[in-house]
């Protein structure tokens, strides 16, 4: 999760000072380093309710990181390799995530 954290601070540093750009940086940091962030709150649960909730808010993050890569790529604001390894770690990591969910969910 640390690696994906430094792959969004690097594609938030490549994109423009407008105010355009300024908006999508801020919301795609926010988002795209807190996945690591609440990954590690998780492995720290203190029940598996609790450890269901922050996996939860992981996907949710996730799922906003991708939102804003995909306007970042569709957009052309930036293109190329960067934002499509991204794009397709974020839905890898999506899709782990929500089948751990699923999985720790039917285990309560």
């Amino acid at each position: 999760m640390l690696d994906y954290g430094v792959a969004i601070v690097r594609i938030c540093n490549k994109l423009s000072r407008t105010e355009e750009g300024r908006h999508i940086v801020g919301q795609l940091f926010r988002a795209g380093t807190s996945v690591g962030a609440n990954y590690e709150e998780a492995c720290g649960a203190q029940s598996r309710a609790d450890f269901v909730h922050k996996l939860q808010i992981v996907l949710k993050e996730i799922r906003e990181a991708k939102y804003w890569l995909k306007l970042i790529q569709r957009s052309g604001i930036l293109s190329g390799e960067d934002i499509a390894e991204a794009i397709n770690e974020t839905r890898e990591i999506s899709n782990i995530i929500g089948k751990s969910v699923i999985t720790a969910k039917s285990k309560t």
